[in-house]
């Protein structure tokens, strides 16, 4: 494969609500996708991918104008000197460029769809994908008050969602975590995120949590704070989930080593791409860690990606794998619907879903085109 052209389509989507964390509150969907023509054995093709870094660098260091500059001054240039290129080889291409995954992860992206596209075969089936849906979750942001969160978890409920996911944060979290489970009972698969919210001082306060019987809480200390972590899995009965600290298969492999993560939400763009998320897949299936595939309020292109991620057998919790109506009135590709608490694993060609580039130039606002 020979890279011929990358093309960053920079997207504005409204989101359906606010959608608030301990990070802020989004209201507008801020990303770009990443196009690439390639030339291939078989003849030309395009392959998409999707950039999950934020505006601003509240969740990672990533923020999307860097990835931009990176993409355009670093990564670009150094695939486009590649003759034979293969998705496999991206990540030994960049290796020269320290950081970044999630713009090197996108990059990565568009090119694997391409040559599955090329190949006539989905992802899923690539990755090792053992089941044709998923079990749905979905995530609910914190709200300006308890009676309009139960509101909200209510109507997730109605639609079928398997698994419900509480941000939280310091002040928002044991009222809103009883709360839920007073009105809907013990038999609601419930979980929470704290999105590195607290610091080891905060462990009592956390255990109160137990009561509650939550799936796990997730990511409640810093990054960084592995051992911290360990410790406050040895003072919690509710399992220690991580999320922003595990970017790599060796920093996964470091948390279990420590016992600091009982459960590992894989975020495909968080870790570099859907190469490595496999990797952190079978290391921690090799070690009965169970895993689940976390969004980042993804377009259709990314959380159909991320359908076909979850269907590997390791990811046996929910993942945040809702319908595009979970966040867009109008995705940039066909929809993709839960039904019944599940969503159905693409099975077309790489990503099996379509951009839309009528929709697509609606929602953009800018255009990078890089060439050799």
């Amino acid at each position: 494969m020979r890279l011929r052209r990358l093309t960053l389509h920079h997207v504005s989507l409204p989101i359906v609500a606010p959608f608030t964390t301990s990070f802020g509150t989004e209201t507008v969907r801020e990303a770009y996708l990443v196009e690439a023509e390639v030339d291939t054995a078989r003849g030309p093709s395009v392959g998409w991918g999707e950039c999950v870094a934020m505006a601003a660098p509240v969740y990672s260091s990533e923020f999307l104008s860097a990835s931009v500059e990176l993409t355009r001054r670093w990564l670009a240039p150094l695939l486009f000197a590649v003759d034979d290129l293969t998705p496999e080889t991206v990540g030994h291409h960049l290796r020269g460029v320290v950081g970044h995954p999630m713009a090197k992860a996108a990059v990565e992206m568009a090119l694997l769809d391409a040559q599955l596209r090329t190949d006539e075969r989905s992802l899923a089936s690539y990755l090792g994908g053992v089941v044709d849906r998923v079990p749905s979750g979905v995530s609910v942001g914190i709200h300006d008050d308890v009676p309009a969160l139960l509101r909200s978890v209510a109507g997730y409920l109605d639609e079928g969602y398997a698994r419900i996911k509480l941000k939280i944060a310091p002040g928002v979290d044991l009222e809103p975590v009883a709360a839920v489970r007073r009105e809907f009972g013990d038999d609601v698969l419930l979980q929470v995120d704290a999105n590195a919210a607290y610091t080891l001082s905060d462990a009592q306060h956390l255990r109160r949590l137990d009561e509650h019987r939550l799936l796990l809480i997730e990511q409640p200390l810093g990054e960084s704070d592995l051992r911290q972590h360990a410790l406050l899995a040895q003072q919690l009965e509710t399992p220690v989930c991580l999320d922003e600290s595990i970017t790599s298969a060796e920093a996964a492999a470091d948390a279990i080593a420590l016992g600091a993560a009982a459960v590992i939400n894989i975020k495909p763009g968080r870790v570099g791409g859907y190469l490595e998320a496999r990797r952190i897949h079978d290391l921690a299936r090799a070690h009965g860690i169970p895993v689940w595939c976390g969004g980042m309020l993804e377009t259709g292109v990314g959380r159909a990606a991320n359908i076909a991620l979850a269907s590997l057998p390791g990811f046996t919790l929910p993942g945040d794998v809702s319908g595009s109506k979970r966040f867009y009135d109008e995705d940039i590709t066909e929809e993709i619907v839960m039904t019944d608490g599940s969503v159905a694993v693409p099975s077309g060609p790489g990503f099996g879903v379509t951009v839309d580039r009528g929709r697509l130039a609606a929602r953009t606002t800018a255009t990078t085109v890089l060439e050799p």
